[in-house]
């Protein structure tokens, strides 16, 4: 049996101010042609669906949209992350499983047995259902959406974050009797896991880290939850998100993990890069002209440019910079520090003073005497009229 690992979709997020739902699209398009490419028979979906609880309707019906044309032939399971409302992401499971999609939130659930197409589940329990094709073969998926107490509606108590996490992962291993391949599907924060920028609430103190030895040492554990790919453990992968979210993951390259059943183990067969979607760079340069030579070599990509300079950037310049290329999202200037200890605090500028400081940061000269002479006037008429 083929089986296709992916994660972390976000399906609605943006960069700052820059919509990515068209990438989004362009990418859950690629991942549908691997799984026609490569004969997919199950796709897994470790969480983080949406970027948001309550997602766009464009990102709603992009997710609808092609999640049905990804099950054409192929049973598709999905648990909810911690970006996603577990319960408003479950709300349309009775349409998906029309549809051979199995969608699964922190509600106890026990999926119906069927198979739709020659592919299905033939076994089910809370927790855990067992998938199979139409070759005849069989693989036990144990299924843990982000867990917490609110989520699983517990009370809390003295149990460790660590053991209340085992005893979850326990509930969903009832129905394993040791007969074919073995995959636990989660979204968690194992110990150890790297971290990047564009994840949100992660718990970087250790508390709600899940140790690896919660985890089975038999079989694959499909990961989400973290964005950069990555293995944790002998058996762990996070397949990773779709696209670059944040700076910090400038370079890195996107993929999605195919697995394959081998009597009653797991092969990980290799990781397939995905290429859809605007690259995310990181520059670096002294001085504005040189900056203006380096963004022209990066057209269609998302840029954070640093540029260190000797006097602050002007309005002209800023604006030349952002029109140069219109991916430029971050502009960080570094001025140098001698400058930057030459520049008086503005509260012990007279006006005159702030007045020509504005102006050479707008024009790069000093103004003409007879506008500064006019400003002051204006300033003078305004004090006069307030002590009125």
């Amino acid at each position: 049996m083929k089986i296709l690992h992916t994660s972390d979709w976000h399906i609605g997020k943006r960069l700052a101010d820059r919509e990515r739902l068209p990438e989004q699209d362009a990418v859950l398009l690629e991942i549908g042609a691997i799984c026609e490419r490569e004969g997919v028979d199950l796709l897994i979906v470790a969480g983080d669906i949406f970027d948001t609880y309550v997602p766009s309707a464009e990102a709603e019906e992009l997710f609808y949209r092609r999640i049905k044309e990804m099950a054409q032939g192929r049973t598709v399971v999905l648990i909810s992350g911690n970006h996603d409302d577990g319960l408003r992401l479950c709300a349309a499971a009775p349409f998906a499983l029309e549809h051979g999609v199995y969608l699964f939130g922190n509600k106890p659930t026990i999926a119906p047995i069927g198979k739709r197409g020659g592919t299905g589940v033939v076994e089910a329990g809370e927790n855990y259902i067992v998938v199979e094709n139409a070759k005849g073969e069989r693989v036990y998926l144990n299924l843990l959406p982000y867990p917490n107490e609110a989520r699983l509606k517990e009370e809390k108590t003295d149990e460790s974050y660590a053991e209340k996490t085992a005893r979850w992962i326990g509930r969903g291993e009832a129905g394993y009797r040791g007969d074919m391949p073995h995959i636990l599907v989660a979204h968690v924060f194992v110990a150890g896991g790297s971290v990047s920028e564009s994840e949100r609430d992660i718990d970087l103190g250790g508390a709600r880290a899940v140790p690896l030895s919660s985890l089975p040492e038999h079989g694959y554990v499909a990961l989400g939850h973290l964005h950069k790919r990555q293995r944790v453990g002998k058996n762990g992968y996070y397949s990773g998100s779709i696209l670059q979210y944040s700076f910090d993951e400038a370079n890195a390259q996107k993929s999605v993990m195919l697995l394959e059943t081998k009597g009653n183990d797991i092969e990980t067969l290799r990781e397939i890069p995905l290429t859809a979607g605007k690259k995310l760079v990181r520059l670096e340069c002294n001085g504005v002209e040189e900056a203006l030579s380096l963004l022209l070599r990066y057209e269609d990509c998302y840029i954070e440019l640093t540029i260190h300079l000797d006097a602050p950037l002007t309005s002209a310049q800023t604006q030349a910079l952002r029109e140069c290329n219109a991916g430029l999202v971050n502009l960080i200037a570094r001025v140098s520090a001698e400058e930057r200890a030459n520049v008086p605090l503005r509260s012990m500028l007279k006006a005159d003073e702030l007045f020509s400081l504005y102006y050479k940061s707008q024009f790069a000269a000093e103004p003409p005497p007879e506008l500064l002479t006019a400003f002051l006037a204006l300033v003078k008429e305004n004090d006069e009229t307030e002590k009125s």
